[in-house]
């Protein structure tokens, strides 16, 4: 308990103390985690409790970090040896959780629709706050549900726990006042807009496939739409899988029509500068090999490379129906001129024709997002 009440302290949030210091989060832990090898990012190691002195694990488990608990669908207490491959579903660090849960503005009386019950922590935490017939809490991989649901059980809490693809939605308690996203999706699901009341919100990270990330509450309209302005937060958790992007296959740089660059390719380091080059061509892939910067469109096989010239400047070539490297410039030099703003002084409407994101008000420049 007393290190409960530390990690209470530690988040500092008055609204959810009482449940944090009420869950256990070593149930939701489980029995191992995976540890990152230093050396390579891909490979994992679990750390199993029977091996670990408790008052060292007990000090892992409600320290305020990220624990993965799944890799590639291994679940860390059935993994044997070195794995190969991504996190899957983790224990997010618990701060995280909890800015999560205020920025919803999740208070008694509400009920929840949540989209990924992970190891079934933060489902808890708001079982413990709004009760559990106010809670439904859908998980995409069966192994994990499983896991999640023997824990929130030990724990006290009897939540509508569902299993399948939470971007559908669970018909059966809408409409929800709140609906949150504890994984990131690339757009909003269409399904989402008929699971919230009017005047209800949506509440979700948004992660897209070149690697740019904004936090997004959206409020329902009486017409079926909705809007809202991204939040401060720097937010994001792991990609629902159905959003994740296509494999990219190997590309060759250098081939196609060469000009100079109207900008630095090193201006894509800047989150918010990521977020709008990604928002101007929504369905490419971005990586850096040395000293030159790739985009790829594996839909169409548009490409464009960046390099730096001996003489200074960069030189571009791009390749295939669609000039992304063009795109990408005129989206950061209009972001540049209005000041280089955070993601917050963008916002994202939703209609039943389709979704927009602007800078500035609704009625600012604006891209569309992908279908």
């Amino acid at each position: 308990m007393k290190l409960r009440h530390a990690l209470a302290e530690h988040v500092g949030s008055p609204d959810w103390r009482k449940a944090i210091e009420q869950v256990p989060r070593e149930l939701f832990i489980g029995d191992a985690v995976y540890l990152r090898d230093a050396a390579r990012g891909d490979l994992w190691t679990a750390a199993h409790r029977a091996e670990m002195d408790e008052g060292d694990w007990l000090a892992l488990v409600y320290s305020d970090e990220t624990w993965v608990t799944q890799v590639d669908g291994v679940l860390a207490e059935e993994a044997t040896g070195v794995v190969t491959g991504s996190p899957s579903s983790s224990s997010t660090t618990p701060s995280l959780v909890v800015r999560m849960l205020e920025a919803a503005q999740i208070t008694d009386g509400d009920t929840v629709l949540e989209i990924g019950t992970g190891t079934g922590y933060s489902t808890s935490l708001m079982c413990h706050r709004i009760g559990d017939s106010a809670v439904t809490s859908i998980e995409y991989d069966p192994a994990v549900a499983e896991r999640a649901s023997k824990a929130i059980t030990e724990a006290g809490y009897a939540p509508t726990l569902v299993v399948g693809d939470g971007l559908h939605g669970y018909d059966d308690n809408a409409e929800y006042d709140r609906l949150i996203g504890t994984c990131s999706v690339r757009t909003i699901p269409p399904t989402w807009m008929g699971q919230v009341r009017a005047g209800g919100t949506i509440t979700t990270p948004m992660w897209g496939w070149m690697g740019g990330v904004a936090f997004a509450h959206l409020t329902l309209a009486e017409d079926g739409t909705a809007s809202g302005r991204f939040l401060p937060d720097d937010l994001y958790f792991m990609r629902a899988r159905s959003h994740l992007p296509p494999p990219r296959p190997p590309v060759m740089t250098g081939i196609g029509d060469a000009r100079e660059s109207r900008i630095d390719p090193a201006i894509l380091d800047d989150e918010a500068a990521l977020w709008v080059a990604q928002l101007a061509a929504a369905g490419t892939q971005r990586s850096v090999a040395g000293d030159t910067t790739i985009l790829l469109d594996v839909a169409t096989g548009s490409r464009a490379d960046t390099r730096p010239n001996p003489g200074g400047g960069w030189t571009v070539h791009q390749h295939g129906p669609l000039r992304l490297w063009d795109a990408v410039e005129d989206a950061v030099l209009l972001w540049q001129d209005a000041g280089s703003p955070h993601q917050s002084a963008f916002g994202l409407t939703v209609t039943r024709e389709g979704q927009y994101v602007w800078l500035g008000d609704p009625h600012g420049p604006s891209w569309n997002l992908p279908a």
